[in-house]
């Protein structure tokens, strides 16, 4: 127990360390200003070419999806993922070990070609995404967490990272076998990574790019409206477009959903209206009951 104790205080230490020195070290691999140079530059294009023009140019909850998108993939990890996650991780390297697991990789793929590699990383954890977020739909307890994505009233690049903080522990926990099992290293990682939070970024933006065929394979902002769609038929109950990065999945599938044009389609979910509107109540959602929430949090 004492060397768990130690992995996670080290664990914490550690990203605090890196966190800072990402701050205060710009470079190109460097993902703090990565994440801001990306969400700069879709802003600009919602600013120059709007798809909804009657859009505020500072939507409406823009800067709380601001914070979740520095919240999600750095405050949080400092504050518990990061450490949490190495510890659970050793456990399980050990508990491989007990029953004479050293290695999981399955595939020594590192020896291939780089684009190969990179390719094969990529579409696997896309395809992993796309599941779970079919996963977050079908179960009634992750649903209530990935209300929160949903409850997006305006569409906008920053609205990509606002989720729940559970979404992280849920997805991470997902893809860490798979990603393992195929040997994808952190530089592979970091490549993918920035290259979805791109596609990401242009999934939610305001604006309109025609894919022409390439809409087959790559997730697009005409399509992903539907995918928060207010109104849904009762088959498709369930949600629509689940891609992630690529929509290819939904057409395999037959959960694509493009009836007409939804630029002006209503965005959140039956009864939303009623739901917490604060970054802290919405972080409470589905953790604490609704009676026993605090009330009067300001929004962050």
């Amino acid at each position: 127990m004492e060397k768990y104790i130690d992995i996670f205080i080290n664990g914490y230490k550690g990203y605090a360390s890196y966190l800072w020195s990402e701050i205060v070290n710009p470079a190109w691999h460097n993902y703090f200003y990565w994440l801001i140079g990306i969400s700069a530059f879709f802003f600009m294009l919602e600013l120059l070419k709007p798809w909804r023009k009657e859009q505020a140019k500072f939507r409406k909850d823009f800067w709380l999806d601001f914070f979740y998108m520095f919240f999600n993939f750095f405050l949080f990890s400092l504050i518990i993922y990061n450490a949490a996650s190495d510890v659970v991780v050793n456990f399980f390297n050990d508990a491989l070990s007990f029953v004479g697991i050293n290695n999981l990789a399955a595939f020594e793929v590192m020896s291939w070609p780089v684009w190969a590699h990179l390719l094969l990383g990529f579409v696997v954890r896309d395809f992993i995404q796309w599941n779970v977020h079919r996963l977050l739909h079908r179960s009634s307890f992750l649903w209530e967490f990935h209300k929160v994505h949903h409850s997006v009233e305006q569409m906008g690049f920053a609205a990509h990272l606002r989720y729940h903080w559970i979404e992280n522990v849920v997805y991470r926990t997902l893809e860490y076998i798979p990603l393992a099992l195929i040997g994808i290293g952190l530089r592979d990682f970091f490549i993918i990574h920035i290259f979805t939070l791109a596609v990401g970024h242009f999934n939610h933006s305001n604006f309109k790019l025609n894919l022409g065929p390439l809409k087959y394979i790559f997730n697009n902002p005409q399509m992903h409206i539907w995918h928060h769609a207010y109104d849904l038929p009762r088959e498709r109950r369930y949600g629509v477009n689940f891609g992630l990065t690529l929509s290819i999945w939904d057409y395999l599938w037959k959960t694509d959903y493009i009836p007409k044009d939804g630029r002006d389609i209503k965005l959140g979910f039956p009864g939303s209206e009623d739901f917490p509107k604060t970054f802290v109540s919405q972080n409470l959602h589905g953790i604490i009951p609704e009676k026993e929430k605090p009330s009067g949090d300001s929004k962050t």
